[in-house]
């Protein structure tokens, strides 16, 4: 046996690895499935210009992106993207929404949404903070 460390792994490990624990914990978890879901908005070129990407599972949706060009902040897009996210989780059965955002990102737009932040992580990664937020749908 010889344990190694790797400074760079090859993508291939790190996939692996993430399969074997996520095969552990949905063998373990009341739920029996996640599924992806997103959202996007795209331009007359077909380019995507703001989008959303998570998943759903038990009564959760777990909302990993959310992103809006440059261009389109600060015209309601966002905000109707996410509408559109929570939408889409409710009609999956989904009662509650989890995501995280980088003190420089959008905790104030999340808390204008109805998010409230359940957790922050201090001195992340050295001088930040991330918040976990949570909402009730």
């Amino acid at each position: 046996m010889n344990i190694e460390v790797l400074e760079t792994p090859e993508p291939q490990l790190v996939s692996f690895l993430d399969e074997k624990i996520a095969e552990f914990n949905w063998a373990h978890w009341e739920v029996s499935e996640r599924k992806p879901l997103a959202v996007r908005l795209c331009d007359e070129n077909g380019d995507v210009i703001a989008g959303s990407a998570g998943r759903t599972f038990g009564d959760w949706l777990m909302i990993n992106t959310l992103w809006v060009s440059d261009t389109l902040r600060g015209q309601n897009i966002g905000s109707q993207i996410l509408a559109q996210m929570e939408s889409a989780a409710k009609a999956r059965g989904c009662n509650k929404v989890l995501l995280d955002t980088l003190n420089f990102q959008a905790k104030p737009f999340y808390e204008k949404h109805g998010y409230q932040v359940q957790w922050t992580q201090q001195a992340y990664p050295k001088t930040g903070c991330r918040y976990y937020m949570m909402k009730n749908l």
